[in-house]
């Protein structure tokens, strides 16, 4: 799992990264991507901020499953699976709609977003050199259906082919409730530091 860090410290590295322009005004949602990486857990953190101002955390995943890392992600694309490039900054990448038409998520319909493609068919979500950029679908949802459910699952599976997914209902519920209709959503990816 993800260490702790204070706002302090996020805040800093976030305003570090080469392509930094500002820190948005309204809601925005910052991915924290664990250095150990256990294969298909959700070992990563996604924190909440309005401004400057700390919201609230929650547990999900920035990697794809093992399930698409071994050849699901040829489903989708045939170089390999979408893992978003970290340290970077995707400013109004995500607006409110419909998760493959079945549950309230953040989809991809504003910016451009950059992967890696991790075609080497193990269990392992690399960064490889291998750099895409473009509307791939890189979505915001949870790992169910079920908009109410309130089980916290552990494992990703097929949930994730590079979209960033949390595993806390609850969580992703108060989050959802948050971010506005009809505007655009920031996200910042970092690797642990």
């Amino acid at each position: 799992m993800v260490k702790n860090y204070t706002d302090e410290q996020l805040l800093s590295r976030v305003k570090s990264l080469p392509n930094f322009k500002s820190i948005p005004t309204d809601y925005w949602i910052l991915g924290v991507r664990s250095n150990e990486d256990t294969p298909d857990s959700f070992d990563d953190k996604f924190y909440i901020y309005k401004g400057e101002q700390f919201i609230t955390v929650t547990s999900g995943t920035t990697n794809p499953g093992v399930s698409i890392l071994k050849g699901g992600f040829k489903r989708y694309n045939n170089v390999g699976a979408a893992v978003v490039v970290a340290d970077h900054w995707y400013y109004g990448v995500w607006k409110k709609g419909k998760h493959l038409g079945r549950t309230t998520g953040l989809l991809q319909l504003g910016a451009k977003i950059k992967v890696h493609r991790d075609g080497n068919l193990n269990d392992k979500s690399e960064a490889t050199s291998n750099i895409m950029e473009g509307y791939f679908g890189i979505n915001f949802h949870p790992n169910t259906y079920d908009f109410n459910a309130t089980k916290t699952n552990s494992k990703i599976g097929g949930w994730s082919a590079g979209c960033q997914v949390v595993n806390n209902m609850a969580k992703y519920r108060e989050i959802l409730n948050l971010m506005p209709s009809g505007v655009k959503i920031t996200y910042c990816l970092l690797n642990e530091f």
